[in-house]
């Protein structure tokens, strides 16, 4: 992605966040400001992060944990779109209504949903190929692949910890202690379930994107 494509994707994530600011400001789907611009500091961080860039290794690897600790923020919104049953789409006669102000409120969601997780697919691609390439692996397609799951499992596993244990990426760093009793507890059978389909959503995500984009790779 060319300078001026990131300050493009900049402008309009500022000027999306305004927009639903502006027209969300009451619940129930206020949230979906705080949820974007989460979504959008991880697509931030990538843009500083490419094969040998930086090349002090501290700094790499210090922006590689910050993006991971920030990234499960990105396809969280695709849980996200639960909240539409809220917006009670059906009518008394089962099929969905046609109310102007609901369907609004479905294009906000999925727009926000839609722009960011495929960025934030470009970026995963951009993480792994510099991980890569910091390992020598570069010339091993299999080794990115395997980064790309590892990465993906993780942010499956930060994604149950965001929705079902309501533990936002920033607490960890106000208050890490809240982190430590919740991640030993919150493993069961449906928390394992959960996290399997999430990882399995996302790859399906990431792996159309590749083939789509296979004639210049995402990462280009």
């Amino acid at each position: 992605m060319s300078r001026s494509s990131k300050w493009v994707v900049r402008a309009c994530f500022a000027g999306w966040l305004v927009f639903i600011y502006t027209y969300l400001q009451r619940p129930p789907f206020n949230f979906l400001v705080l949820n974007t611009l989460l979504a959008f500091i991880p697509i931030e961080l990538s843009f500083h992060i490419d094969v040998g860039k930086p090349k002090n290794m501290i700094l790499f690897w210090l922006l590689i944990i910050v993006w991971m600790l920030f990234y499960p923020n990105t396809p969280y919104l695709l849980t996200d779109l639960f909240h539409l049953s809220l917006l009670n789409p059906y009518g008394v006669n089962g099929l969905l209504r046609l109310d102007d102000t609901m369907w609004l409120k479905f294009s906000l969601l999925l727009i926000s949903t839609i722009f960011s997780t495929l960025l934030g697919m470009w970026g995963l691609d951009r993480i792994a190929a510099a991980i890569s390439a910091r390992f020598k692996m570069s010339d091993m397609p299999v080794f990115k692949d395997l980064v790309i799951i590892i990465l993906t499992i993780l942010s499956s596993i930060g994604i149950f910890i965001g929705r079902f244990l309501r533990i936002h990426t920033i607490y960890l760093f106000l208050t890490p202690e809240m982190f430590i009793r919740p991640l030993l507890n919150m493993w069961s059978h449906s928390a394992i379930v959960f996290i399997v389909l999430l990882t399995v959503v996302q790859l399906v995500f990431y792996y159309t994107l590749k083939l789509i984009s296979s004639q210049k790779g995402l990462g280009q």
